[in-house]
């Protein structure tokens, strides 16, 4: 009876991590959906505008993400270890520092493929579009 009992239960919290992933997951989705719908219709691309630049767009958003979560990890690193070194702990607050720098190269890098692509009025919507989208985003959880 206890083994059931035990295989339930491990069976209801397994079944909660994995809902609380996908729940995670959704609302990753969801949000750059919605980011790039914003996007899209704040340029007014045409089609063939559109099919070049949404994977250069969706690829400089990975790398974005990349920069991050690597500098994320290492910081989370550092946390976990009972003892961090002055080393760790240097390496992980300069990955946290380095991050917006080494956006803003992947940006400028995207920007030049993005000009070959867009006009200069689209290019700056496309600022516009993402900062407004920012701040509905910080604006929704507040609420």
């Amino acid at each position: 009876m206890k083994r059931i009992v035990s295989i339930l239960i491990l069976t209801i919290a397994l079944s909660s991590v994995v809902m609380a992933q996908n729940n995670r997951t959704k609302f990753a989705t969801d949000m750059y959906q919605a980011k790039h719908e914003m996007i899209l219709q704040a340029l007014g691309l045409t089609m063939t505008q559109q099919k070049q630049f949404m994977p250069l767009y969706e690829q400089m958003e990975r790398e974005i993400y990349e920069v991050n979560r690597n500098a994320r990890a290492l910081a989370n690193e550092v946390e976990k270890k009972k003892n961090p070194s002055d080393k760790d702990y240097e390496a992980a607050a300069s990955a946290l520092s380095n991050t917006r720098m080494r956006e803003g190269e992947i940006e400028a890098k995207y920007f030049d493929k993005f000009a070959k692509i867009l006009s200069k009025k689209q290019l700056f919507l496309l600022k516009q579009a993402e900062t407004k989208f920012t701040r509905e985003m910080l604006r929704k959880r507040k609420k």
